[in-house]
């Protein structure tokens, strides 16, 4: 038996891992996957995060992150609303930073099963079960962190699953002529695209589009011809960028709906716990936050010798509000923005509203962050 399963290797994963594992306890983290890989995500990261991880020892420079200062917001029609970030944000590949974060995860003593893949999570007689294939694995505490949208959550029978969500996603990598100092968010029927420099002389673009429209079109290279390109930004950085990848990463069904950060006493972190717009530009900011939080929580409350009922009832309580007073006002303004931004016409009026009303502009972009932590 071990003190912690962790069930999913992403930036949450990986940090909860970290934190636990240097406070002491024992900590097993299953990955259904073998690192390097790469992910589907935005691959920007708000320097909210930056105190955190130089008390990690994490050196930004020597992963070689891009430096993110300004903001672009395109529509369809060509209006642009260009804005400072006040905080700023870096870019670094999920490949990278996950992969760096697993090397020192196992240099500091952390035990992975990798290429493993999680069958079922029960709680009974106060612990979990943890079901892979050959075996059965046994701790006090599982943390969920096994990203945007799992079967496990088919299993847990989580509310938001049974929701169907009408959107995908797609990310590539590519080389282009482009601004390194920009984050732009380029703005199309049903969906939008964030384009914004990594490490090296690479740049992430990833974007969201809706079912309908791939169904409508038939493949993602018609869908992206007829409704992404639309948006003359975009259609300039597609003609001409060299595309990385042997093919883009997808996912189907990405849901914004609202989720627990505790489910049957599992304690669900980063994305699991819910996900933020990806207009936001903050997913992978809230999933090493969350993890500092659950962290943090646990330590204050666990102790393997004398761990009961009432302990747990404790972190989960506790847990639940830290992520709610962090988190919940961040997402629920992340899901207005993305209806607003939903429509062509309401997009364009929205970017000249806000370039006439610059403080309106800020106060949003603020709402969507959070402080340095």
């Amino acid at each position: 038996m071990t003190d912690v399963i962790i069930v999913g290797g992403g930036l949450a994963g990986l940090f909860n891992a970290i934190l636990l594992n240097r406070a002491g306890l024992s900590v097993t983290l299953i990955e259904r996957k073998s690192y390097p890989f790469h992910r589907v995500c935005g691959e920007y990261i708000s320097n909210e995060v930056i105190p955190f991880l130089s008390g990690l020892d994490i050196d930004l420079n020597a992963l070689d992150v891009a430096r993110i200062s300004r903001l672009q917001v395109t529509a369809v029609s060509g209006t642009v609303l260009s804005k400072k970030l006040d905080l700023g944000g870096f870019g670094l590949s999920r490949y990278t930073f996950d992969n760096y974060l697993y090397k020192k995860a196992v240099a500091e003593g952390v035990n992975f099963l990798l290429d493993t893949k999680v069958d079922d999570i029960v709680f009974k007689d106060d612990h979990f079960e943890v079901t892979i294939p050959g075996r059965v694995l046994s701790a006090p505490l599982v943390i969920g962190s096994f990203g945007k949208r799992s079967n496990l959550d088919q299993k847990l029978k989580r509310d938001f699953f049974y929701k169907r969500s009408p959107y995908l996603a797609v990310k590539f990598h590519i080389r282009a002529d482009f601004p390194q100092d920009v984050i732009q968010l380029n703005n199309y029927k049903d969906g939008y695209c964030g384009v914004s420099k990594i490490e090296a002389d690479r740049y992430c673009m990833c974007y969201l589009a809706h079912r309908d429209d791939l169904r409508k079109y038939g493949n993602l290279q018609e869908l992206e011809q007829n409704i992404v390109c639309k948006n003359l930004y975009l259609k300039r950085v597609f003609d001409s960028a060299e595309f990385l990848l042997d093919k883009p990463e997808v996912i189907n069904e990405i849901s914004f709906e609202k989720k627990q950060p505790v489910e049957n006493h599992i304690l669900m972190s980063g994305d699991t716990a819910g996900m933020i717009a990806p207009l936001c530009g903050n997913g992978m900011t809230m999933a090493i936050h969350s993890a500092k939080i659950l962290s943090e929580t646990i330590l204050q409350y666990y102790k393997p010798n004398s761990f009961d009922a009432h302990a747990r009832t404790l972190i989960e309580q506790r847990y639940t509000h830290e992520w709610e007073a962090k988190f919940a006002r961040r997402l629920w303004v992340g899901r207005q923005l993305q209806k607003v931004f939903g429509a062509n016409a309401m997009t364009t009026l929205s970017l000249k509203t806000l370039n006439a009303l610059p403080p309106l502009a800020d106060y949003l972009m603020s709402k969507t962050h959070g402080q340095p932590f």
